[in-house]
């Protein structure tokens, strides 16, 4: 049988892992030993390989020397073949039979989705606990072919696939924890009820920059569908729209981490409301985009959410509002603090025996201020000096000595005293 044409991968092995790219090194699985062959090989007779492989964009069509695939890579564990050449699954299961240790194996961006995957090539992958195919387009077809031959199967990786639509597998695939199916166009909340079904055991699910909507399901079905779901991520679910959507999330038994961000119910709301609402509706959560909430901050986001739905009419106040007021009792609103510094003051100017009240500016300096009172008290400016009385000190009268100072810092309100003398001579 032809080889395809391209290049292979033992003979990017050998040019990558030679010993002028990587020097020779003791230690387990490096300096693997090989002997030359009569047909002069290109291979070394050493090369240094790490247990983790890093061969993506190497152009690889194809196995090559299967006998030397398994000389090489009796130690391998991990083997990173993205965006290659890879089109017939025939050629990757002689690459993978060969590396009998594999437990990590990458195959994003080969164009894979050319070829159907059998059940004996797939067999080859048995002892796989982390499987990348992005950007493969890889058919609901073969990913069902893998599940089958692949018992120990703990993270799976399907993003960028065009998937629409999700097809049901014939058989559960318990094994599964992670599943990341990023970038895909999966709308109907029908479709993520299938992978419920499929991976009974799923620790992680990861639905970023979906166009999911609204979650259509009973409380009871959604705890049966994920049993075992811990942390959920939904960020930019462009049909997101209501907060009966994310309460529904309550009903995972187990949910301790959620991912919300770029949604379009939260973009009227601040950061800091967005945080505080999403905290107060969903009360097993520990990390929330990735951030943990700590007990302080749960508390202060759920008398935040009794503040914010109390003057709400009855009909549109959430059922978790009664919850919390029941937990912390009808809450007082806060009293509402302008910590600006005032602009104005109405103070009384005494000149000798006269005494006139004035609205004065604060953000002026004591400079300006005796230029505003020239006229009042008929003195220079140069010849004028002014104390001022705060109503509730109780040192007395202040000399506002220095003509820079601006007014506000001297902490002047309503009612308090400007005193004007003439200096002594």
């Amino acid at each position: 049988m032809d080889q395809p044409s391209g290049r292979s991968f033992m003979q990017v092995l050998c040019e990558k892992y030679s010993p002028e790219n990587f020097p020779y090194r003791r230690g387990p699985g490096m300096g693997v030993h090989v002997p030359a062959t009569p047909q002069g090989s290109p291979m070394k007779d050493r090369l240094n390989l790490p247990s983790v492989l890093v061969l993506n964009s190497c152009g690889i069509t194809c196995a090559g020397d299967e006998n030397e695939i398994a000389a090489f890579c009796a130690h391998v564990f991990e083997l990173d073949l993205s965006d290659n050449k890879l089109e017939d699954w025939h050629e990757v299961s002689k690459i993978v039979s060969n590396v009998p240790h594999l437990e990590f194996l990458n195959l994003s961006s080969n164009p894979l989705s050319l070829s159907v995957l059998e059940r004996s090539c797939a067999g080859s992958f048995a002892g796989v606990r982390k499987l990348v195919l992005n950007n493969s387009k890889a058919s609901w077809e073969t990913v069902h072919t893998i599940l089958q031959e692949l018992p120990d199967l703990e993270e799976l990786f399907l993003c960028l696939n065009d998937y629409e639509t999700v097809s049901c597998s014939p058989v559960c695939c318990q094994s599964l924890k992670l599943l990341h199916i990023t970038d895909n166009n999966l709308q109907d909340w029908t479709e993520i009820r299938k992978l419920g079904i499929m991976f009974p055991s799923l620790d992680t699910l990861i639905l970023a920059n979906n166009n999911l909507t609204t979650i259509e399901e009973s409380e009871d079905s959604l705890a049966r569908l994920f049993p075992n779901l811990r942390s959920i991520n939904l960020h930019k679910s462009a049909g997101l729209h209501c907060w009966e959507d994310i309460d529904k999330l309550n009903s995972f038994p187990k949910l301790e981490e959620v991912k919300l961000l770029g949604i379009p119910l939260l973009q009227s709301y601040t950061t800091e409301e967005r945080r505080k609402l999403l905290i107060a509706r969903l009360p097993s959560i520990t990390k929330l985009n990735g951030s943990i909430v700590a007990d302080g901050e749960r508390e202060d986001s759920e008398r935040f959410f009794i503040r914010y739905y109390m003057e709400f009419p009855e009909e549109e106040v959430p059922f978790r509002y009664h919850q919390l007021v029941t937990k912390y009792g009808k809450l007082e609103p806060l009293a509402v603090v302008d910590l600006r510094p005032q602009s104005s003051a109405k103070v009384e100017v005494h000149f000798q025996d006269k005494v006139e009240e004035m609205s004065i500016r604060l953000d002026q300096t004591v400079a300006e201020l005796k230029k505003h009172l020239k006229t009042v008290v008929q003195l220079s400016t140069s010849n004028m000096l002014l104390f001022y009385l705060d109503q509730e000190a109780p040192f007395g009268p202040e000399e506002m000595k220095y003509s820079s100072r601006v007014l506000h810092s001297y902490g002047i309100r309503d009612g308090d005293k400007i005193y004007v003398e003439p200096r002594m001579k």
